[in-house]
């Protein structure tokens, strides 16, 4: 299946020590900060009616073109019209995200949940209030943080988007260091901050000799790309690809599939995942601990963990976190699941060390490297 390779391959170690939950956020009688499962609340209608009686959700960084998002959004809200939802910086990074929890802590605009890269989910356990989704059990173990810090919500391959309009097909790293791709190559993010633009150096790095334990040889490629004036530091989005800005983007492949669907009749984009190791990642869930709105945030967990929420991941070109327990209890949509493109034969996931290791070397080294 499609997407079977992706989730056996994730191999992440989490091993970094729960917190301890808040205590604000008390709802009928349930401490909503302190809950770590459905049972606290005694069952999913009392966890409805703790959010609807905070009647606020606070989400950042979840563009609505980013893997189905406004979809999702949309339907919670008319699921629960009673809870407003304040959608803030949706292009913001990983990084960032926490930044702004960090900021805004204590107050009412502070973030309630966060949708982070590994490296950034791995660094911050600190911000994080321990939770288990009824659904915890199908989500596979190498995907959550044991401690129910953190937990896979959505992934997918590293791919290389183009215009073939205006440059030729890539078939490989080494094409992209040509004439014909000066100054039109394109990452999503600064790789110290986002994790889309940190799986681009590792796909570098395993397509470029390397291995996931030093992601070494892919900031040597990314200089050299740089060198030769192929390398733009703009980030992608649907507007600079359809203006022609960035004509080539290394993005997740739902990403890339995206934006030709929202580009489709303005602007041919064809999308590929280079032979060879193929690169794949996973996004995570987690629930600030200083959330000012702790039953919505557990809401809205529970809410992304239904077969039906899942599917319209999927929807979005995503592989969701769910879906070998999906496929086997017959809830996964079919035809979506067809859809999506074939799964590398040979598939890498760096671990949480890895992860880490990554993280601080591209720390020390990528600034200088593309400067």
């Amino acid at each position: 299946m499609a997407g079977v390779a992706l989730v056996a391959a994730a191999a992440l170690t989490l091993s970094a020590c729960a917190t301890d939950a808040g205590t604000d956020g008390a709802a009928s009688g349930v401490d909503a900060a302190a809950a770590t499962s459905l049972e606290d609340f005694g069952s999913f209608e009392a966890l409805e009616e703790a959010a609807k009686a905070e009647g606020q959700l606070n989400v950042i960084a979840l563009p609505r073109d980013w893997a189905n998002y406004g979809e999702i959004l949309d339907l919670f809200a008319e699921r629960y019209p009673e809870i407003t939802i304040n959608e803030a910086s949706p292009d913001a990074s990983s990084a960032e995200e926490i930044q702004a929890a960090e900021n805004l802590r204590g107050q009412d605009t502070a973030p309630d949940v966060f949708d982070l890269g590994l490296a950034v989910a791995l660094e911050s356990t600190d911000y994080f209030a321990p939770y288990f989704v009824e659904r915890w059990d199908d989500i596979p173990a190498e995907l959550k943080h044991p401690d129910g810090l953190f937990w896979a919500d959505y992934g997918g391959y590293m791919a290389v988007g183009y215009d073939p309009d205006a440059v030729p097909a890539p078939t490989s790293l080494e094409d992209l260091l040509g004439e014909e791709y000066r100054g039109k190559v394109a990452i999503n993010g600064d790789p110290t901050q986002a994790g889309a633009a940190f799986a681009a150096v590792g796909m570098a790095t395993v397509q470029n000799g390397g291995q996931l334990d030093d992601f070494q040889a892919g900031i040597d490629f990314f200089e050299e790309l740089n060198a030769v004036g192929n390398f733009i530091k703009i980030d992608p989005t649907p507007a600079t690809v359809a203006s022609g800005e960035t004509p080539v983007v290394f993005d997740w492949d739902y990403l890339n599939s995206g934006y030709a669907a929202d580009l489709d009749g303005q602007r041919n984009w064809e999308v590929v995942v280079f032979d060879g190791t193929g690169y794949a990642g996973y996004y995570n869930q987690a629930i600030n601990k200083d959330a000012p709105n702790p039953a919505a945030a557990r809401l809205w967990q529970e809410f992304l963990y239904s077969p039906e929420v899942q599917n319209l991941w999927l929807k979005g070109g995503a592989r969701p976190a769910l879906e070998q327990a999906m496929v086997e209890a017959g809830e996964i949509d079919e035809a979506l699941y067809a859809a999506l493109p074939e799964a590398p034969a040979d598939t890498v996931v760096p671990s949480a060390e890895q992860s880490a290791a990554a993280a601080t070397l591209l720390g020390e080294r990528w600034a200088t490297a593309v400067q």
